[in-house]
């Protein structure tokens, strides 16, 4: 029996399992079959035909050397290359010894037994080789399918990772979008707050119009009335001068002066009814100038009793002040500071004006405005006799848009920018009230 071919179709069996042939190697797979058709042949024509075993030796020989050389310089089978070097020294062996007993029967016979040995320790050599192979083929295989498993984790990460990304951009739009929707808001909501606070602002220059034309019809009659005595006084000046009475000429002009001072008093007085009038219906330009609080809301409570008067003649309040004298000039926005009061007061007005209508006996409506400083603070308060602030309502009376006052009266916003602007001025507003005795709203600044 020959080994070659056993030893060929060995080879390409490992050759056929080693590189997958069939599936990664389809062009070889046909090849090997037929080199493992024909070994098989051969073999069973050896085993058949004896007499041919000798002639079948040299092409079974042939056909390892072509294999071995395949696996060598093929690079389709550098895989198999160690497969190659651990069955060349059978083969070599086996090649040599068949050489000899060709060559010389005599030699090959006394050398049979050193032939058989290293024919057999070649074999051990190739089963050895082939199991390591097949270990490390094996641990091959395992990293090779580690590869893929990491390869399939990456895939299904990558996938992931871009489906994630257009979930990203899918939100990333979603909240651009709803973004500008919210700053397109935001924007309507601050034009809205504008009108309203100029809505406000304007409501309250209403309530001073009819005080300030009352407060400044007052030096506008006293300029009038003075400047026509001083013409008359002119005109008994020129007569005196004229007549060589001289005595009488100095006091005529001595009443001309006073009556020049009583003139340039009111016109003061006037103008600056005027200026104060400008300042509460101008926009606040934010800068804090001194300003003396007593005067401030001296004139503003003033300014708001006879607002109410002109509109309605029927009204009527005491009003009671009581202001520190050791006050000074406090450094403030004197347009906001001023709104504050004035909408404290007017609505102090009104309190006690509705409670009027309720025909108490001997019920008189106050309105009592006082200031104090105190430890480097400053104190306003503003109180009356009204019917106090329900407890149900007085969490909400700073809130914007809400409203005591009936639909068409007020626009809920008076109380909420006042609070604001003392907030601003780093200060603080609060309330004290009972119901059915009044309330007394208390202002807070530094000094």
């Amino acid at each position: 029996m020959s080994i070659h071919y056993i030893i060929a179709i060995v080879i390409i069996r490992y050759l056929q399992k080693k590189l997958q042939t069939r599936t990664e190697l389809p062009e070889w797979d046909r090849k090997l079959k037929l080199g493992m058709t024909a070994s098989i042949t051969l073999l069973a024509i050896s085993l058949i035909f004896p007499q041919l075993k000798g002639y079948l030796t040299w092409i079974g020989q042939a056909f390892c050397f072509m294999l071995v050389y395949l696996i060598l310089y093929q690079p389709a089978f550098k895989v198999a290359r160690q497969a190659a070097i651990s069955i060349i020294p059978l083969i070599v062996v086996v090649f040599i010894r068949d050489l000899t007993k060709l060559i010389s029967r005599s030699f090959y016979y006394s050398w049979r037994n050193y032939f058989e040995a290293a024919a057999f320790f070649s074999f051990v050599w190739l089963i050895a080789l082939l199991i390591i192979s097949n270990k490390q083929a094996k641990a091959l295989e395992k990293e090779k399918e580690k590869a893929k498993e990491k390869e399939k984790e990456y895939e299904i990460t990558e996938k992931l990772k871009f489906q994630l990304e257009i979930q990203v951009a899918e939100r990333t739009a979603s909240l651009t979008l709803q973004k500008e929707e919210l700053e397109k808001t935001i924007s309507e909501l601050k034009s809205t707050q504008t009108q309203l606070i100029h809505a406000e602002k304007m409501a309250s220059l209403g309530e001073l119009t009819a005080g300030i034309a009352h407060e400044i019809q007052n030096p506008l009659n006293f300029v009038n009335n003075f400047s026509e005595l001083n013409t008359e006084l002119i005109d008994e000046l020129e007569q005196a001068l004229a007549n060589g009475q001289q005595t009488e000429a100095l006091s005529i002009a001595k009443d001309i002066r006073e009556n020049e001072q009583k003139i340039n008093h009111h016109g003061k007085r006037a103008d600056g009814i005027v200026k104060g009038m400008l300042q509460h219906s101008r926009s606040s330009n934010g800068q804090k100038e001194p300003t003396d609080i007593n005067v401030l809301a001296d004139e503003y409570l003033r300014l708001a009793y006879h607002g109410l008067r002109a509109k309605d003649k029927s009204f009527n309040a005491t009003m009671k002040t009581d202001f520190d004298e050791n006050m000074g000039m406090l450094n403030i926005i004197t347009q906001d500071i001023g709104r504050v009061i004035l909408n404290l007061i007017t609505n102090a007005f009104y309190t006690v004006g509705e409670k009027k209508k309720e025909g108490l006996p001997d019920y008189e409506p106050t309105v009592f405005v006082s200031t104090k400083k105190m430890n480097g603070r400053v104190e306003i308060k503003v109180a009356d006799n009204g019917n106090g602030i329900p407890s149900k309502v007085l969490d909400k009376i700073f809130q914007p848009f809400f409203t005591t006052k009936p639909s068409g009266q007020g626009t809920g916003l008076g109380l909420s920018l006042s609070y604001e602007i003392i907030k601003s001025h780093g200060g603080e507003l609060k309330v004290n009230t009972k119901e059915g005795e009044g309330s007394e709203f208390i202002i807070t600044l530094i000094g």
